[in-house]
């Protein structure tokens, strides 16, 4: 069995150790590995173009590398053989750790030959992001269950956030609370505990699980937040988590999905939201805590300015109606300036001067050719006509007997001719 050195000194980054094993992983295994991911990390590579490549299972007697678990990816980094045979000075890249059967295996980009002597390196910037989302996520999910009595029934740490969801509801005013709280115990700097007690002693012990456990237990203990079952690293004081932020919460299998960020994470999401409110803050003339009401008088103004556009669009199509010449003739109109409810209202101010019918057409951007139209009558039932029309035209449409709208293909002379035919036919 490899030692876990991962749980004797959760912030150990270099370790040596002898390869014990190694063996050519098959294809089908390794898919979701690549050079620059590790599977579960978000980043994983096509199958088809992991499939092309060779990977090996490298075993060790001790090791730093955390393997997959408990909801948290496994580690990455390096390999560099420095007392061997055949492969001293060789380097293989770590891109993913698995256990299995009490058996920890390295997935790797190149072998390395059994009873070497190797110089394990992880990727520690990575590792510390994870301890402190991890880290994290206990403090949340304690105060949650304790607040509300529920329990965190999925934990994913991605690789852009990570969720926790719990079963039951969770206002975002009462995640605000929570937020606070999680934050007072990163302020407080506590020891994060590790127990490993008897099967006597946790028969006795109150702690969170999600699952049920074979062997030996081990409990991570946040004093005074949490004591949950857990088998990830973690940080060894709360304060390493530096800010906890707790960004969404959405209702999510009869229970709520709430999306966490937690130290450089968080920053780094603090960072981006800064850029984006001082580029605001630059285009509305406005201080950056004050863009809200900024936008908010935009947005009234926007809506004014619409408003008016509307009424002098009204004035300027009922001087278009009026000067189209007096009768009961039907009437066809192709115009690029008139779009949207300005088109009914056209047509319906033609027919209230008497006309027998009016087709208005707008031709649709990009799309030659292709025109939107309002046909209608106060005389004739409008959907047998757009029913013979879009047959005519290539047309997709309807309405009602008095009106129907919808979209055709044609040239303009074309069409014209046939709807004033067709409004000569039906008087």
């Amino acid at each position: 069995m490899t030692e876990k050195l991962f749980y004797e000194d959760s912030h150990l980054s270099e370790f040596e150790a002898a390869v014990t094993a190694c063996r050519r992983r098959e294809p089908a295994s390794a898919v979701g590995c690549g050079a620059e991911a590790a599977p579960g990390s978000g980043k994983e590579t096509d199958a088809p173009e992991a499939e092309k490549r060779v990977y090996y299972e490298i075993e060790l007697d001790r090791t730093a590398f955390f393997p997959e678990g408990g909801g948290q990816y496994a580690d990455t980094g390096s390999l560099t053989c420095v007392g061997g045979m055949q492969c001293a000075g060789s380097i293989v890249r770590v891109l993913d750790v698995q256990e299995e059967d009490n058996h920890i295996y390295h997935i790797a980009d190149g072998p390395l030959e059994v009873g070497s002597r190797v110089k394990g390196c992880i990727d520690w910037d990575e590792r510390f992001m994870k301890m402190q989302q991890h880290t994290g996520e206990h403090i949340v999910s304690g105060l949650v269950h304790a607040r509300f009595g529920y329990n965190n029934v999925g934990f994913h740490l991605g690789s852009e956030d990570c969720t926790m969801d719990f079963n039951g509801e969770i206002t975002p005013e009462e995640l605000a609370q929570i937020e606070l709280e999680a934050n007072r115990a990163v302020w407080k700097n506590l020891e994060v505990q590790t127990l490993y007690p008897s099967k006597e002693e946790l028969a006795q012990m109150e702690y969170r699980s999600k699952i049920e456990i074979e062997g030996q237990v081990r409990i991570i203990v946040i004093p005074g937040y949490d004591r949950c079952a857990c088998c990830a690293p973690h940080v060894a004081r709360t304060g390493e988590i530096g800010l906890i932020k707790l960004t969404n919460v959405q209702r999510y299998k009869g229970g709520v999905r709430v999306t966490m960020l937690c130290g450089v994470r968080a920053l780094a999401d603090y960072r981006v939201k800064q850029e984006q409110a001082k580029a605001v803050s630059a285009m509305l003339c406005a201080k950056e805590n004050e863009t809200a009401k900024a936008v908010e008088h935009l947005r009234e103004e926007c809506a004014s300015l619409k408003y008016e556009i509307a009424e002098k669009e009204k004035k300027l199509i009922v001087c278009r109606a009026d000067m189209i010449p007096a009768g009961e003739g039907a009437v066809c109109v192709f115009a690029e300036d008139i779009e949207g409810e300005s088109m009914r209202f056209l047509m319906n101010r033609v027919l209230e001067a008497g006309h027998c019918l009016c087709a208005v057409f707008h031709p649709m951007g990009g799309e030659s050719g292709t025109y939107r139209y309002v046909i209608g009558s106060k005389t004739r039932d409008m959907r047998a006509l757009a029913k013979e029309f879009n047959a005519a035209f290539e047309g997709r449409g309807g309405g009602r007997p008095e009106m129907v709208q919808g979209t055709a293909i044609g040239k303009e002379e074309e069409i014209r001719a046939w709807i004033m035919e067709k409004a000569e036919d039906g008087r």
